[in-house]
């Protein structure tokens, strides 16, 4: 569901933020780095990353919040900010002005009277509880095969595609940001059964 409630409740979540009209921005700035910056972030706060991909679009994420300090709207709200900038400092540099043009032109006129300058993710995010461990692996199992699922092919196997967490749970290898395991954060067996 997208958001419009805030979130306070501690717990792990599944949340998924799109880019603006689903371009591909990620990738066009290769900013796969100012993800794994906002992640950092999280952990800082006191947060747990426990899995994710980084699409080129869009990206998904198993968080364990910890329901301490800002509720979790405001949490994604300046993380998606935060990355938004880097983004666009990005494509400043590669000199996309194509992009950044497309991107300048779609801020909605009352996002424009606030200072907003771009339009570099979808407004809202989605969220979900995982309160049972069915639910759980089932987005786990989701966000690690959507590189490989449907359009985009982009590895042969989950455990392949570098900006997942999928090697971790696949062989206990870490990749680029380093999860920590959910069973290690839950009661675990409380929520299968």
């Amino acid at each position: 569901m997208t958001v419009h409630t805030v979130v306070k409740k501690p717990g792990i979540y599944f949340i998924t933020f799109t880019c603006h009209q689903w371009l591909p921005l990620i990738e066009l700035s290769d900013g796969y780095g100012a993800v794994y910056n906002f992640f950092e972030v999280l952990r800082r706060r006191g947060h747990t990353v426990t899995a994710y991909v980084i699409m080129p679009n869009h990206l998904h994420l198993l968080l364990h919040y910890t329901g301490k300090e800002k509720n979790l709207n405001t949490l994604i709200g300046n993380g998606k900010r935060f990355m938004a900038y880097e983004l666009l400092k990005r494509l400043e540099m590669q000199g996309a002005r194509d992009v950044l043009e497309r991107l300048q032109k779609a801020v909605h006129p009352t996002d424009a009277a606030k200072g907003q300058k771009h339009a570099v993710w979808i407004d809202s995010f989605e969220v979900k509880e995982c309160r049972t461990g069915k639910f759980l692996l089932q987005k786990l199992a989701y966000l690690h095969q959507n590189p490989v699922s449907g359009k985009w092919k982009l590895a042969a196997s989950p455990q392949d595609y570098l900006h997942s967490s999928a090697p971790f749970y696949y062989n206990g290898r870490q990749q680029l940001f380093p999860v920590r395991d959910y069973r290690e954060l839950l009661n675990w067996e409380e929520m299968c059964e």
